[in-house]
């Protein structure tokens, strides 16, 4: 038996002396029958009925410490004695197992970064964690600020535990401790450092943010993505004309923005070697892990296009397997804000501009379409408003968020755009997804500076300012209502949307100013 130093805390587990480094996790997983190789060689690996996050299972620690900081009002909590339970019962079950430890980081700004120790039951995960997470040379020796153990194979007792099933992702703020037990699902981990960066960091004057970033090549001209899983972060910011700084999440201090990674989790259902032949690059590769990918097992060939295990496939990949990637992280100042949405119902435009009032207001309401597989029980998409553009991992109110991102817009004068990476034509189910060529060509105009001086409409129900015309692009496009065969449908579906707009920011209404206010849209009729 060997005792883990785990910050203010031990636990006593079974060890082997595996080497922490990529090829003897990826051996360790082969051998444990955890995965298998698929040509090419990345690891395949199965989550089982968990093939996406469970944020119902998710809690964190209410105590004196964070009473009066966390928004309970979107968190769940444990109280102080259920999580010590909790917790004596994960020490108890990992005695008898081989554990897979490691020092690792999340953050690239040496400033703001958390050390972060990570304890394992699957070799996998370990090497899902090292690929997601950063590695730094000589920092071992440094003590974690932040323990995750991840025993896949615990299973909470609702009843001892205070859970609502056998799944449990809970998080003690105050011993920087996180257990994940009852899902095999990668993702948890990633996310629970996300959530831990997301309430600490605003104490320093870092705003984190679920996004995407990238660059000009000659390092200037920063843009962040925000949207949720599935809106097109990973895609659209994996541009070949651009350096990209990471895919998911990111930090905004006084000097810049910074990935919280040094990995990046790509959807990988459908994906085409085509239109993204870089992350499609990163399936065939030693040291990608993908989850729940179909894989013939004697071929060994990938069918990235069967959705039979779930919709949420994907690629879990250190970032300089993509050839823009940058080497350290870092990016200046933002110049460019970009809002991903998936409308599913077909009634934004492909690209708006806001103002920094609309900005807010979009931000804030954070409104997409849940994309199948996300989330347990996500089947097709499903209309959604998500504050911050990640509530799931949101644990201080949106306000906190808001107000940061409202004065470093202010203070720098960044350009904000709404991109909807949706439907047009019509509805789900009865329009088509928005053409990436034309997103692509959309983005690369607002990014460029092309828009300046270009001639606008005004949205008749969100007020925002929409361009005319775009070399390459269908002028119908840029005007929704003119895609659809029946334009009294689209009215109809116009003045739903925007009533679920003003009935969900209710309660944001007096967190606000009277101008985020005033950036409502108006329920009323498109000329005929």
């Amino acid at each position: 038996m060997q005792f883990l130093a785990l910050g203010k805390h031990e636990m006593r587990a079974a060890s082997v002396a595996w080497d922490q480094n990529a090829a003897s996790l990826y051996e360790a997983a082969i051998v444990r029958g955890e995965g298998h190789i698929a040509r090419g060689g990345a690891l395949v690996v199965e989550t089982g009925q968990h093939t996406g996050r469970s944020p119902q299972d998710k809690y964190i620690v209410r105590d004196g410490a964070t009473e009066n900081t966390i928004w309970w009002q979107n968190n769940k909590s444990l109280t102080r004695e259920q999580f010590a339970c909790l917790q004596e019962d994960f020490v108890a079950h990992a005695k008898s197992r081989d554990l897979f430890v490691q020092n690792l980081f999340g953050g690239a700004d040496p400033a703001h970064r958390l050390p972060v120790r990570v304890i394992c039951e699957f070799a996998w995960h370990a090497l899902f964690i090292q690929n997601l997470l950063f590695s730094v040379p000589g920092g071992t020796g440094v003590a974690p600020k932040l323990t995750i153990i991840d025993l896949p194979s615990f299973k909470a007792n609702p009843v001892r535990h205070g859970t609502r099933s056998e799944t449990v992702i809970a998080i003690d703020l105050s011993q920087g401790l996180v257990l994940i037990g009852g899902t095999q699902y990668g993702g948890e981990m990633k996310k629970a450092v996300f959530t831990v960066l997301n309430y600490f960091l605003p104490a320093q004057g870092v705003m984190p943010m679920h996004c995407s970033a990238n660059m000009r090549k000659d390092g200037t001209g920063s843009a962040v993505f925000f949207g949720l899983s599935g809106t097109g972060k990973t895609t659209l910011s994996a541009d070949p004309e651009r350096v990209l700084i990471g895919d998911d999440e990111h930090g905004w201090s006084s000097t810049g923005i910074f990935n919280f990674e040094g990995g990046c989790y790509a959807k990988v259902i459908k994906l085409s070697a085509e239109a993204e032949p870089a992350i499609h690059a990163t399936t065939q590769r030693w040291g990608t892990v993908l989850e729940n990918v179909a894989m013939d097992k004697t071929t060994r060939a990938l069918d990235l296009d069967d959705a039979s295990k779930t919709e949420n496939t994907r690629s879990a990949y250190p970032i300089g397997f993509i050839p823009n990637a940058s080497e350290n992280g870092l990016a200046p100042i933002p110049e460019n804000i970009v809002m991903l949405t998936a409308d599913a119902f077909g009634v934004l435009p492909p690209i708006a501009e806001l103002t920094p009032a609309q900005a807010m207001y979009h931000f804030l309401s954070g409104y997409t379409a849940k994309v199948a597989g996300t989330e347990r029980g996500v089947t097709e998409p499903q209309a959604t408003f998500s504050t911050c553009f990640g509530a799931p991992f949101i644990p201080r109110h949106p306000g906190i968020y808001g107000d940061l991102l409202k004065g470093l817009i202010a203070r720098h004068k960044v350009k904000c755009w709404l991109v909807n990476t949706g439907w047009t034509g019509g509805a789900h189910g009865v329009g088509s997804r928005m053409p990436i060529v034309a997103t692509r060509r959309l983005l690369s105009a607002a990014l460029n500076g092309e828009f300046a001086g270009m001639p606008m409409r005004t949205d008749p129900h969100f007020g925002f300012a929409v361009p005319l015309k775009v070399e390459g692009v269908d002028d119908r496009m840029l005007d929704p209502r003119q895609t659809w065969s029946d334009t009294r449908a689209y009215d109809a579906q116009a003045r739903k949307l925007v009533a679920m707009f003003v009935r969900n920011f209710e309660k944001f209404e007096s967190h606000v100013s009277q101008d985020v206010m005033a950036a409502s849209p108006a329920v009323r009729m498109a000329a005929e």
